[in-house]
């Protein structure tokens, strides 16, 4: 299978369609983002629209490198062919893209012309061209399309026939475009398959396809597996209406698909942005790709898979590894009230925060609660969360103070409900005291491991912190994980501990 041909149509027939067309110094912009991409044509403009188009298209023939075929739009009028000529031929590989429709329906409502006397018109105008092409570049090329050919079901003989006709008259690409997305793309993709089985192996078939439906990619991508080389497509999607085929979406399909594709794809990102900027159309945040949402998953089962892979290159819940394309960006874990524990421990970690699974278990009845009444929680939001129901779990308990006696033997004075509590404990330290004192007390937990370390915590409002998590097992064998923080290490230790109590005991 041949190569794909990429032949970009922003700078015409997406920026027709802006509600501000770019500027001579706009158009350089975005031909030097095409040419870092590395497409290897661009369509520049519609020289015979405007004295200011023709000027562009000559200036960005001037700038193209020699690998690059330079297209100028022209209607099968001597005058814009003409036009077109004049300002594409100082390119090393100048192509005149003339077109006429020859679906029933135009020919006859918007031509107001006979079969015949429309193919008259279309071959003429393509000897015209390639005639005076080459005169001035040997190199020249001629395109031409079939506007509206995805009409052209209920005549595709006769459509065919005409394009033989034109071929020998010099064309050497024949573009197919589904000009308004109204056939079914199968419909369409069999079309396409008919044409290049019965034209010349040497003449390239091309689509340009409309995003009217939604589905111009998947269109444009299988027309390349039915043999359309030239894959005609826009930067962000840009064009009349809904637009046209995205460049981004069909270069990322056929590169999933195992095609070679001759595109730098690295660039995708930067130019992306680079485009909705000047054009002042906003990438939508749910865009394939590129969009502000193509990252983030709100469900839970999706945020678990999209964790457990997010270091492979081949993720649970995304068509390719973002670097493909030139994101630095990770996948987003938005926390709604459909997330789950995955999501809360990643947020929470990418802050900067220790926290456990298990710790996000808990927290997770308590998000999802706050995201019912708010929508999508900000990690700040979380992050308050995670402090209040993290080292300073309310409860029951409340610890009033706690005093080193002699020996090994500490004094504990708190609170269980409106009962108050002031008792002895004796142990290794105040930790293994404060539990020998709840058990007097007849709150029975077993310590089983506990671990403190002095973090320096900007974020937390100090400079140096002692942090301590203990893990207690409560009268049912469950394993509780708690954390306290304090500028003395002690007071830290049983902090946590009063924090697990508060956890177990809940709506007790």
């Amino acid at each position: 299978m041949k190569q794909p041909f990429f032949y970009d149509i922003t700078l015409r027939d997406g920026n027709q369609a802006l509600k501000k067309p770019w500027q001579l110094a706009d158009k350089k912009i975005i031909f030097e983002k095409l040419l870092d991409l590395n497409v290897q044509a661009v369509e520049v403009g519609f020289p015979a629209s405007s004295d200011m188009d023709f000027e562009a298209c000559r200036e960005l023939s001037k700038m193209a490198p020699s690998n690059l075929v330079v297209s100028g739009l022209a209607r099968c009028v001597k005058s814009d062919i003409i036009s077109a000529i004049d300002a594409i031929s100082v390119a090393k590989t100048p192509r005149v893209h003339t077109f006429l429709t020859l679906s029933p329906f135009h020919v006859k409502y918007v031509l107001d012309k006979t079969p015949e006397e429309a193919r008259k018109i279309a071959v003429d105008a393509v000897k015209f061209a390639y005639d005076e092409l080459i005169k001035t570049n040997k190199n020249g090329q001629i395109q031409f399309s079939v506007e509206h050919f995805g009409d052209c079901i209920e005549n595709l003989d006769f459509v065919i026939d005409t394009l033989k006709e034109i071929v020998q008259m010099g064309a050497c690409v024949l573009n197919l475009p589904n000009t308004v997305e109204r056939t079914h793309p199968s419909e369409f993709v069999k079309m396409i398959e008919k044409v290049r089985n019965e034209i010349d192996e040497s003449v390239i078939i091309s689509v340009h396809n409309h995003n009217d439906l939604g589905m111009a990619t998947a269109t444009t991508v299988e027309s390349y597996f039915k043999g359309a080389v030239q894959l005609e497509c826009a930067l962000n999607g840009l064009g009349e209406r809904a637009g046209n085929t995205n460049f981004y979406e069909v270069a990322v399909a056929l590169h999933n698909s195992g095609v070679d594709v001759p595109v730098d794809l690295s660039k995708i990102y930067e130019t992306a942005l680079t485009v909705a900027q000047m054009a002042k159309v906003p990438i939508w945040e749910k865009a394939p790709l590129i969009g502000p949402d193509a990252l983030a998953h709100r469900s839970g089962i999706h945020q678990d898979g999209a964790y457990k892979t997010k270091d492979m290159e081949k993720g649970a819940y995304r068509p390719i590894h973002p670097s493909l394309i030139g994101r630095n960006d990770d996948e987003k874990l938005a926390i709604t009230s459909q997330s789950g524990k995955t999501a809360i421990f990643e947020v929470i970690t990418h802050a900067g925060y220790p926290i456990t699974i298990q710790e996000a278990v808990r927290l997770a009845p308590i998000v999802k609660n706050a995201a019912e009444k708010v929508g999508e929680l900000p990690t700040s939001s979380i992050i308050d969360i995670y402090f209040n129901e993290t080292f300073n779990v309310k409860g029951d308990f409340k610890l009033v103070r706690f005093d080193y006696l002699k020996g090994d033997t500490f004094t504990f004075d708190f609170f269980y409900k409106d009962k108050e509590f002031k008792v002895e404990g004796k142990g290794n330290g105040p930790v293994d005291a404060c539990v020998q004192a709840l058990k007097k007390s007849g709150f029975d937990v077993k310590l089983l491991h506990y671990e403190q370390s002095a973090i320096d915590e900007e974020i937390m409002g100090s400079t140096s912190v002692a942090m301590t998590v203990v893990h207690l097992e409560d009268k049912n064998g469950a394993e509780i994980i708690a954390r306290a923080r304090h500028g003395s290490t002690a007071v830290a230790n049983i902090k946590a501990i009063f924090n697990a109590l508060n956890i177990i005991y809940k709506n007790k």
